[in-house]
């Protein structure tokens, strides 16, 4: 084995670690984006409701997106995006719903 090989598999290395770790980075993105978005939808539909300040507002909202985030933390990304497109068709279902209705 030459040195030549050497520095290809040390290349071959650095390019898998690379790609795993923008993966793994986008997985965790994807994760904090929807937990931030549910945690915000649900404060605020919380917040209208009670009518309560800006404080309370901040801890419910911490606490739901540490609450999701956790629950979200062993799903691969694939269920991330299936749970992202079924809250976006909820979405779209209960948005026509108050434009149909009287």
């Amino acid at each position: 084995m030459g040195i030549s090989d050497k520095i290809n598999q040390v290349g071959n290395q650095l390019q898998d670690g690379i790609k795993n770790s923008s993966v793994s980075l986008l997985a965790l993105s994807l994760k904090i984006i929807t937990a931030f978005m549910i945690s915000l939808t649900v404060t605020l539909i919380v917040q209208e409701l009670t009518g309560s300040g800006m404080i309370a507002f901040t801890f419910l909202m911490l606490v739901l997106f540490l609450s999701f985030f956790k629950l979200m933390k062993n799903w691969i990304t694939s269920h991330v995006l299936l749970f992202d497109l079924f809250c976006i068709l909820v979405a779209l279902v209960l948005k026509l719903y108050l434009q149909v209705a009287p």
